[in-house]
């Protein structure tokens, strides 16, 4: 059958299928097919059966909904794809140079910083002395010349972290966007599932259960769950009209006469 030839419903589209039923359920006063919920049996009884038959009801949308699957699928598979492309494993030589880079743009500044405190505190120191060494005014010089490349190293570095970071959210941008519109196509093939499922598979559900004399509203215990969705023009063979039962009942009783030849007759009636 069908139903059998239906995939398993995943347990990520369970909650989905359970938001479309209470849905269903919550609007509904505006369908005139399900305006009886309520008087017999109310929409908690409902959902209950509802998810009782979760897999008879799925059934009525298998199509669409191994459409969904595949195509969802197929769009994990190009974001898995894209992002092994997009990483740096095939791109040893620029990724070598981007890090060499950037430990020179923060080493620089911090050696530079360094020589620049070394030079201009022993220059001064020697500028003190009485004589003062020839060699002072060169050390304060240098030190002035490596604290000015101290300033320039850490502007280069901020600018290098600066446009890093732009590249890197350009980047993640660009990955969670993938190409071929397919997360477009995903929403579409998940729409037309929850269609189906709704007038294919809930909705003849319910309309089963509110039609099903059977169910006992008064009950304490949950209402017997419908097995099968209705069919349209269909009439089991154990159906008949009490006409036809008194009619196979008066046919049963008829018998022909019986006639026997005098030969075999009782003792009681020998010919003379």
């Amino acid at each position: 059958m069908h139903m059998n030839s239906a995939p398993h419903l995943l347990n990520e589209d369970r909650v989905e299928y359970q938001r479309v039923l209470d849905e269903t359920l919550r609007n509904a006063h505006e369908r005139p097919d399900l305006a009886t919920v309520g008087l017999r049996l109310n929409a908690e009884q409902l959902r209950t059966m509802a998810l009782n038959a979760t897999a008879l009801i799925t059934a009525s949308a298998a199509a669409e909904y191994e459409h969904y699957v595949k195509v969802r699928r197929e769009m994990r598979t190009l974001t898995t794809a894209t992002s092994v492309r997009a990483s740096p494993v095939g791109d040893s030589s620029e990724g070598g140079g981007a890090g060499f880079a950037a430990v020179i743009a923060v080493l620089a500044p911090v050696l530079a910083g360094t020589a620049a405190a070394i030079f201009l505190l022993v220059g001064y120191i020697l500028k003190m002395l009485n004589p003062t060494p020839s060699f002072a005014e060169a050390l304060l010089t240098a030190g002035w010349f490596f604290g000015a490349l101290t300033a320039a190293a850490i502007l280069v570095a901020a600018v290098g972290l600066l446009l890093t970071a732009l590249h890197n959210g350009a980047a993640q941008v660009a990955e969670e966007a993938p190409a071929g519109g397919l997360p477009d196509e995903v929403s579409r093939a998940k729409d037309a599932w929850r269609h189906a499922l709704l007038e294919r598979g809930i909705l003849p559900f319910l309309r089963a259960a509110l039609a099903d004399p059977s169910a006992d509203p008064a009950s304490t215990g949950p209402p017997r769950p419908v097995n099968h969705l209705p069919k349209v023009g269909y009439s089991g063979p154990e159906f008949s009209s009490p006409a036809d039962g008194a009619a196979s009942g008066r046919r049963t009783t008829f018998t022909s006469p019986d006639f026997t030849s005098p030969d075999f007759g009782s003792p009681e009636h020998q010919p003379d």
